[in-house]
């Protein structure tokens, strides 16, 4: 653990470690949170013990202006600390102070007026054409019950063949199945209707003729072992085992499937609006992410490609 023992008096220091013990006996943060946030402390009082001349004191902290943080942020920036680490930073600090709050110890409103570091927007990871075809097909070398098989690989057929979210897939009934379109209620309750391409289609069908359960029309479609509705952990938990089998990255999930019916829809020629009915967005705002997924794949593929990339 950290140790802010030169840059505050004996109270300040209880102060800390009472407030370490609660993050790790109360809240349970991870243990390399808290270590990231009493680092994170530890280096902010050595900041105000510098202005201070000396150990930060309960008088010290009672004195703490924006003016103050911002300093200590701007300097951290200044040591190349990217903007989710300093989101961190700014964590631990409230963190602190909401402790000292709650506790009586003091009470300041300077990081009221601190804003939190923009954040880059993380996009969505999709596998290649191939990767997610091979995750599909796969399931067949995984599960020795042919049954079980053809459920997981329709389950991720719709994934990635319809775009559905795996919340979504585990909650069709065999009511909402059509001959080429699935009824799928979305984020909201909102219904859409989706397509079903063949190769989705044959692998429902494929599951309903091996599946040993009756399924009325208004039961979920996919069962476990059991007879009772599918988890999705159940469905996480294979696609984890094909990561492995397959040398698949970390990103290969369930709804990586999903990410990746709108990239390659996207990547021949699908019309964005089309691609936001069928994913169920309210908004065209979520769906252009995916264009720019789609530029970063050209670009790699044309720095890869071309003579003096």
């Amino acid at each position: 653990m950290v140790d802010s023992a030169f840059a505050t008096d004996e109270f300040i220091r209880a102060q800390i470690g009472a407030w370490q013990r609660e993050l790790g006996s109360v809240r349970r943060l991870a243990a390399n949170t808290l270590e990231a946030y009493s680092r994170d402390l530890d280096q902010f009082l050595q900041f105000l013990a510098g202005h201070a001349g000396g150990p930060v004191t309960l008088g010290t902290l009672k004195e703490l202006r924006g003016a103050d943080i911002r300093a200590f942020m701007a300097q951290r920036r200044s040591d190349s600390l990217g903007s989710r680490s300093l989101a961190r930073v700014l964590s631990a600090l409230k963190s602190f102070f909401r402790f000292l709050e709650r506790e009586g110890v003091v009470a300041t409103e300077a990081l009221n007026v601190i804003r939190t570091p923009k954040l880059p927007k993380s996009l969505p990871k999709a596998l290649t054409v191939i990767e997610a075809k091979r995750t599909i097909s796969a399931t067949e070398e995984l599960e020795e019950r042919p049954w079980v098989a053809a459920r997981d690989m329709a389950v991720l057929s719709l994934c990635y063949g319809a775009g559905l979210r795996i919340s979504e897939a585990l909650a069709v009934t065999v009511g909402d199945l059509d001959s080429q379109v699935i009824r799928v209620t979305g984020k909201g309750g909102k219904v859409r209707m989706v397509p079903l391409i063949e190769a989705v289609r044959k692998a429902i069908d494929l599951y309903l003729e091996l599946c040993p359960f009756k399924s009325w029309p208004e039961e979920p479609l996919f069962r476990g072992v059991k007879g009772g509705v599918l988890s999705p952990r159940l469905i996480q938990m294979r696609v984890a085992q094909l990561r492995g089998a397959l040398g698949l990255p970390q990103s290969a999930t369930p709804h990586a499937l999903r990410h990746s019916f709108a990239t390659h829809l996207l990547a021949r020629g699908g019309d964005l609006r089309a691609i936001q009915e069928l994913l169920g967005h309210a908004s065209l705002a979520t769906t252009q992410i995916y264009t720019a997924v789609d530029t970063d794949r050209l670009l790699d593929s044309y720095r890869k490609a071309h003579p003096r990339g």
